[in-house]
């Protein structure tokens, strides 16, 4: 950031007086601009005994396969957002089961939040975001294609969770950077 967006200033980083971090703070109108962690939101959609993955058309990690999942939207609730994600990147509607993984990437300043959500149909289409979205049983995931870490820690935990009687809870945890 170079200049304020409320008035033009020039700003400059520095720990504001009662502060314990850096910031961006105008010279003019004293403005404080706070940067925030950005919140990751999306779904397991399942169908019967499969889960709907898709496949990137985007950078990064372009042709790698996810879970439909993207950034929260002002207004939304995470739930409407992971709603919206999925219908945005594989065409179907899902309804939300249960918040399932909440991810902490500190190191990029990001939070991921997973619902577990339920198909009506296996009705599903690629949508501008993906170049491909299909249904995978448990042993045809494409493991080393998985586009995050986030992902495919996940997924293991679902499918682990699924293996122990399906006793699936909320779970949460930190991805490190490798």
């Amino acid at each position: 950031m170079n200049y304020c967006s409320h008035c033009g200033g020039s700003l400059r980083f520095d720990i504001p007086s009662g502060d314990d971090r850096s910031r961006y703070i105008c010279d003019a109108c004293q403005t404080i601009f706070y940067e925030n962690p950005k919140m990751v939101v999306g779904c397991i959609p399942e169908w019967k005994d499969q889960i709907l993955l898709c496949r990137r058309a985007i950078e990064p990690r372009y042709g790698m396969w996810t879970l439909p999942a993207g950034f929260l939207e002002n207004g939304e609730t995470v739930s409407e957002g992971a709603i919206r994600e999925t219908y945005e990147e594989a065409g179907t509607r899902v309804e939300i089961i249960a918040p399932y993984m909440m991810l902490n990437l500190s190191f990029i300043s990001q939070i991921y939040f997973m619902f577990r959500a339920r198909m009506p149909a296996p009705d599903y289409e690629a949508g501008q975001e993906s170049l491909d979205v299909r249904l995978f049983r448990e042993e045809d995931i494409p493991w080393k294609d998985i586009a995050f870490s986030a992902i495919s820690s996940t997924l293991k935990q679902y499918f682990d969770d699924r293996t122990q009687g399906g006793r699936f809870s909320f779970h949460i945890g930190d991805v490190q950077k490798v």
